[in-house]
């Protein structure tokens, strides 16, 4: 279990560590090499430059936060892959990302709330280096002296943003945080900040704490790895990915629905959120299709009724 050093002492014991797991992640990593016929389409011109002229959608309200009692989960869709999740006297943020840009990206809904609109944030996770995931100028302004969890190879990004101590986690590794436990688990995807940072981890969070537990699977295809996951942590709550799956590179590093409500059978978990749809087009698939597709496969697998499509900044109790 990672402990609290001084940061050179630190980033030498994590990069021990590191060097273990190295070859788990590489097993997991997606091949960079583009899918056939990745140049039949043109993103550019389909997507990219009609989502410049395209108005962005979606109400800041003023999120009333009900008071979480022992026991109960309040979990709050930012956007994308950014959740504020709720416990007993913890509140956690998971890849929160405020910005209404990726580089040439126009965010095409807003969040759901304001950052100043946040409660104190005792602790942040973010589980890889991407830019929708890490936002550097987000992460500074929820910093307020607090701990912060990433895959190994990320502490570098955030070390200087003005957290109090970074906690870099290889797969399976697990930190404890006051009453929670937070555990990194394997997906199949990458970590490159840029195409050359294939030092970088990668993964998704489980968080356990008064007997309760949710899953933040970050970003991942599918892969047998979710059936693992189920048989190491009772997963109660599930956020899984359902958009980009149509890649503008066709290389498969996202699920579709179909495949989420896969894995969420795999993991044997009792509620499905979705998420990583509907903010950024990142692929060619419609915004709107990713929860039509979600619903229509969890009907067919008689789980509908254990999905919960949320509304950015709409709290709920669980």
């Amino acid at each position: 279990m990672p402990t609290p050093f001084s940061r050179k002492k630190r980033t030498n014991v994590i990069r021990a560590g590191a060097q273990n797991g190295a070859a788990k992640q590489s097993a997991n990593r997606v091949s960079l090499k583009p899918g056939l016929d990745w140049h039949k389409r043109n993103f550019l011109t389909e997507v990219l430059i009609p989502s410049l002229f395209t108005k962005r959608s979606g109400d800041r309200t003023m999120p009333l936060f009900p008071k979480v009692r022992l026991g109960e989960i309040c979990i709050t869709w930012i956007g994308h892959a950014s959740f504020l999740i709720q416990l007993e006297g913890m509140n956690v943020l998971i890849d929160p990302n405020w910005s209404m840009w990726l580089k040439v990206i126009k965010r095409l809904k807003r969040p759901g709330m304001t950052i100043d609109n946040l409660p104190s944030i005792d602790t942040v996770l973010v589980t890889h280096a991407h830019f929708d995931h890490l936002d550097r100028r987000t992460l500074r302004r929820v910093a307020a002296d607090q701990p912060i969890v990433v895959p190994t190879g990320v502490g570098n990004l955030v070390h200087d943003l003005g957290f109090n101590i970074v906690h870099e986690l290889d797969e399976w590794q697990q930190v404890e945080l006051g009453p929670l436990k937070v555990s990194l688990t394997p997906c199949h995807h990458w970590g490159a900040r840029m195409l050359h940072d294939s030092h970088r981890g990668f993964g998704g969070f489980v968080i356990e704490a008064n007997g309760r537990s949710i899953f933040h699977c970050g970003d991942s295809a599918y892969f047998s790895g979710f059936a693992e996951i189920g048989k190491r942590f009772p997963i109660e709550i599930a956020l899984l990915p359902i958009g980009a799956y149509d890649a503008p590179s066709k290389r498969e590093v996202h699920m579709n629905p179909e495949e989420a409500v896969r894995a969420f059978l795999e993991l044997g978990g009792q509620k499905l959120v979705p998420m990583h749809y509907g903010t950024f087009r990142l692929g060619f698939e419609p915004l709107d299709e990713p929860p039509e597709r979600l619903l229509s496969s969890a009907r067919a697998h008689g789980v509908e009724d254990k999905v919960l499509v949320m509304t950015e900044g709409r709290p709920v109790v669980l």
